[in-house]
């Protein structure tokens, strides 16, 4: 009896139970991949996929517990042979360079179809990258030109600066923040600080209303 190939792994990390489904659904339904675990949160994550070592992890980069960041940046040191793809309600110009230096794949947007993330998972799986044609030719555009940057004040934050900021734009508070990445609330304040200054933000009313606008946008 001829044995069949095995499904290639994948794992998902996002604090949406029908996200979750809906994915499990999809892949599940492919004759070659199989979900072979998913978390909400990043320290349930951590340590799932330290255990699992899965082909792929499929992560979400704003968690209700912890950073979706730190994630991809724990599993290319616990497991780097688990490939992270970002699937994200977050636009791309802004949020894909940094997933990608802090270790992903590749990165899908949330209103992508769902015929993307399928052929994400793939290319990962043959050790290609991910992304857009748009983004594609957004990074190759400013190699030649020979920009450092996208043009945007935000690209100055650092990207737990940026995490505070979309925290803030969730109305979450400073100790709930605090409590959603295990930091102090005096570091919380920190951040804070930095990022009225690195954004020309005169006062913490100003930088709500800034936080609340990249929300919107």
């Amino acid at each position: 009896m001829e044995n069949k190939p095995s499904r290639r792994r994948i794992f998902i990390v996002d604090d949406h139970p029908l996200v979750r489904e809906w994915l499990t659904n999809l892949i599940s339904q492919q004759p070659d991949l199989t979900v072979c675990g998913e978390a909400e949160s990043a320290p349930v994550a951590r340590e799932l996929i330290g255990e699992k070592k899965p082909d792929v992890a499929i992560v979400d980069l704003t968690l209700a517990e912890g950073s979706g960041f730190e994630v991809i940046k724990d599993i290319r040191f616990q497991s780097p042979k688990t490939a992270v793809i970002v699937l994200s309600m977050h636009d791309e110009s802004l949020y894909a360079e940094r997933a990608l230096r802090a270790g992903a794949r590749g990165y899908v947007m949330k209103r992508e179809t769902t015929k993307k993330i399928i052929t994400a998972i793939r290319q990962v799986l043959e050790g290609k990258l991910f992304v857009s044609e748009k983004f594609a030719a957004t990074i190759t555009e400013r190699l030649v030109e020979g920009k450092s940057d996208g043009g945007s004040p935000l690209e100055q934050l650092s990207d737990r600066e940026l995490e505070v900021f979309q925290m803030l734009g969730r109305g979450m508070q400073t100790r709930q923040i605090a409590e959603s990445l295990h930091i102090s609330m005096k570091t919380v304040q920190v951040y804070c600080a930095r990022i009225k200054e690195k954004l020309g933000l005169g006062s913490a009313a100003e930088l709500l209303r800034a936080a609340i606008r990249l929300q919107e946008d």
